[in-house]
C-alpha cells in the first residue's frame, strides 16, 4: 500500500471512529470548519478548469441560482432548482451530441412530471441532492473511477472499507450521548429534514435525525472533506498563486468565524456557499456519471467478448475433426 493510500485509510477510519464517539459534535464542526475550506479550494480548482463547461459564463448563472435557492422557503421549488440545475449541467457537460442532449432532456422532462405528480418527490430530491447524493454517492463514484483507472488494489480496498463503514453505522448504530446540546440543536436546523426525506423515499415511516442518521452524516461529510484535502497531490488544487491560496485561507477562516459570531447570518451564508460549490460541481459530477457508465459498459463488452472467444476456442477442435473427416470422404 502506498503512503498516500495508508493516510487515506487512516483518515477514513478516524472519521468512522469520531462518528461513533461524537456524532453530533463532529457533524457540525466538519460542516462549519472543514466545509468552507473545501468550498473555496474546490471552486478555485474548478475555475482553473472552466468548471468543465463550454463557457465560464454559465458558472455565473449557476452561482446565482445557488444563492437564490438558499433563500427559497418552498421545498418543492428548491428541489426543482436543484434538479433543473443538475439536468442542465448534464446536458452541457456529459453529452457529446445534439441527439444525446435531446434524449436526456426528454427523459428529464418525463422524470420531472413523475416527481411533480407524486407531490413531495421534488422536495425529497431537493433535500437529498445537496446532502447525501452529493456528499456520499458522488464521492463513491469518484473513488470507484480512481481505483479502476489506477488499477490499484489498495484503492479498490478503500472503496470496500468505505461501504463497510456505512453498513456498520446503519447496522450497528452508535450509542453516543449528546455532549454539547447546542450542537445537536444546530444540527437539527441544518439536517433535520434529511430523515423525513429518506422516510418518504424508501417508504420507511418515522425516520428522524437520530444518533444513527447523525453518525452516518457525520461520517460521510467528514470523509468527503478529508478526501478532498488529501488528494492535493493528485488533482493539484494547491498549485495556485500564493496570493490566491492565502485569500482562500482567510475567506474560509472568516466564514467559520462569521457562523460563530452571528449564527443566523452565518447559517444563511454557509448554506449559500455550500450550494454554490455544489452547483458548480454538477458538470463534473455529470461527467463522472457518464465515465462510470462507459467504464461499466466497456467491462461488460470485454467480458462478453472474452466469453465468445472462449466458446470459439472450445468449438475449434470439433470443427477441425469435421474437416478431416470431410477430407477423407473426398
Amino acid at each position: 500500500m502506498r503512503r498516500n493510500d495508508a493516510i487515506h485509510l487512516g483518515l477514513m477510519l478516524f472519521a468512522l471512529g469520531a462518528a461513533y464517539l461524537v456524532p453530533f459534535e463532529l457533524l457540525l464542526l466538519a460542516y462549519v470548519v472543514l466545509g468552507p475550506a473545501h468550498y473555496f479550494t474546490e471552486i478555485s480548482w474548478l475555475h482553473d478548469r472552466s468548471y468543465f463547461l463550454p463557457h465560464r459564463g454559465i458558472a455565473i448563472a449557476l452561482a446565482v441560482v445557488a444563492v437564490a435557492a438558499a433563500l427559497i422557503d418552498n421545498a418543492s421549488w428548491f428541489g426543482f432548482a436543484m434538479w433543473g440545475a443538475l439536468v442542465v449541467c448534464a446536458m452541457l457537460a456529459a453529452t457529446t451530441s445534439a441527439i444525446e442532449s435531446m434524449l436526456l432532456f426528454i427523459v428529464a422532462i418525463a422524470l420531472s412530471a413523475i416527481m411533480y405528480s407524486s407531490g413531495s418527490s421534488l422536495a425529497v430530491i431537493g433535500i437529498l441532492i445537496p446532502t447525501l447524493i452529493h456528499v456520499s454517492l458522488f464521492t463513491l463514484i469518484f473513488m470507484v473511477l480512481g481505483a479502476y483507472r489506477s488499477g490499484s488494489r489498495a484503492q479498490a480496498a478503500l472503496v470496500v472499507v468505505y461501504l463497510l463503514s456505512i453498513a456498520a453505522i446503519l447496522l450497528l448504530p452508535p450509542t453516543a450521548e449528546i455532549r454539547i446540546a447546542n450542537f445537536a440543536r444546530v444540527g437539527q436546523d441544518y439536517f433535520g429534514n434529511v430523515g423525513p426525506a429518506l422516510s418518504r423515499l424508501f417508504g420507511v415511516p418515522g425516520l428522524v435525525l437520530d444518533t444513527r442518521l447523525t453518525s452516518l452524516l457525520a461520517f460521510v461529510y467528514t470523509y468527503h472533506y478529508l478526501n478532498w484535502f488529501i488528494k492535493a497531490d493528485v488533482i493539484r488544487w494547491t498549485e495556485v498563486p500564493k496570493a490566491r491560496l492565502a485569500a482562500m485561507a482567510v475567506a474560509s477562516t472568516a466564514s467559520t468565524a462569521l457562523y460563530f459570531y452571528d449564527y443566523a447570518f452565518g447559517f444563511t451564508f454557509l448554506l449559500a456557499l455550500s450550494l454554490v460549490h455544489i452547483l458548480l460541481e454538477f458538470p463534473l459530477n455529470s461527467l463522472a456519471l457518464r465515465q462510470l457508465g462507459a467504464t461499466i459498459q466497456g467491462a461488460v463488452r470485454a467480458r462478453h467478448a472474452g466469453t465468445v472467444t472462449a466458446s470459439a476456442g472450445r468449438s475449434r477442435p470439433v470443427d477441425t475433426r469435421a474437416s478431416k473427416r470431410a477430407s477423407r470422404s473426398r
